[in-house]
């Protein structure tokens, strides 16, 4: 994830790993503006984890956050999907910003 994010260095994203955020950690964030990156992997796909995603992405939210989701091995294997998605999203976030 780490050589995606590099990538918006230059456009003044100033992404952190392991970030508290109230109570919880997010796995990256950007604080500003507010975005949340969280990257999950094998052990996320039972209903209680879902349930538990859900309940930290309506917190990060909560306090403005924008929060991104992605499958471990989506940063693994489609590092350049992960990154299309990001370069997309980052790019209307920062035009509402203006």
């Amino acid at each position: 994830m780490w050589s995606i994010l590099y990538q918006f260095r230059q456009e003044g994203w100033n992404f952190r790993r392991q970030v508290l955020i109230g109570h919880y950690y997010a796995d990256f964030a950007c604080r500003q503006p507010s975005v949340v990156i969280e990257v999950d992997g094998d052990s996320y796909g039972s209903d209680l984890a879902r349930t538990n995603d859900a309940t930290r992405d309506d917190y990060f939210r909560s306090r403005g956050y924008r929060v991104f989701r992605f499958w471990n091995n989506d940063v693994v294997s489609n590092a350049e999907g992960v990154f299309d998605v990001l370069s997309v999203a980052l790019k209307q976030i920062s035009e509402r910003a203006s």
